[in-house]
């Protein structure tokens, strides 16, 4: 099993957007984003700090 990278976030929107994801809302530091079938997820978007490999393998829950 391969390890997921530490990201970005603004390389995690632009991953997320790639899927089908928009930007719905910014409450705070968080980016709130929806897909069209209905799933949600946010995107902690602190600046120079990457998304820790828990946070996104916590994402990848369907």
């Amino acid at each position: 099993m391969s390890r997921l990278p530490a990201l970005k976030p603004d390389e995690a929107v632009r991953k997320l957007q790639s899927a089908g994801f928009e930007i719905d809302h910014i409450t705070g530091s968080h980016y709130i984003m929806r897909h069209p079938d209905g799933r949600r997820t946010v995107v902690p978007y602190h600046a120079g700090r990457d998304i820790k490999r828990g946070v996104l393998r916590a994402g990848k829950r369907a």
